[in-house]
């Protein structure tokens, strides 16, 4: 790579063909394994899970599942996001969750939320930046991780 060239971080749809990539990338980054419905919901959210490429090489995800609460409002859960170590820092985690947030601002989507494991202060500061709080601790949600409890972050956008 040229002194100062800018390498771009493209964000490419997971659909059938490349879902083995998203697969890939969760059993590096996370330590628990999805089963079928997790990669059923990231695949029906459509564009609002994406793999990220740094270089040509996938190095991140975000996957979410649309909900539909009482009364028919939609809620976005984002399931995991992540980025391979060797290429935190470098915009990409924020470049994938600015496309989530993006696309619940252009359909009037008020909540997003998550859960971080309660250990995970990276993650918790990172999504603290853009404006998640912390509304509940899940006491033994694990049975087999080391701390079993998790965080529940929540968004909300205000419809003025």
């Amino acid at each position: 790579m040229g002194a100062g060239r800018e390498v771009a971080i493209l964000l490419d749809g997971v659909r059938d063909k490349n879902v083995m990539h998203l697969k890939k990338l969760n059993t590096a980054l996370f330590p628990v394994r999805y089963n079928d419905k997790y990669y059923a919901d990231a695949l029906a959210s459509g564009e609002f899970t994406k793999l990220a490429y740094y270089s040509d090489i996938c190095v991140g995800s975000i996957a979410c599942r649309l909900e539909k609460k009482e009364g028919g409002a939609i809620r976005v859960y984002i399931m995991t996001l992540g980025v391979l170590a060797p290429y935190r820092g470098l915009g990409i985690g924020t470049r994938l969750l600015n496309h989530v947030l993006y696309l619940c601002s252009k359909q009037n989507i008020p909540e997003i939320y998550l859960h971080v494991q309660t250990n995970n202060e990276d993650a918790i500061n990172f999504y603290k930046k853009f404006g998640f709080e912390i509304t509940e601790t899940i006491k033994k949600y694990y049975t087999n991780i080391d701390p079993p409890r998790l965080l529940c972050s929540h968004k909300r956008r205000n419809n003025n």
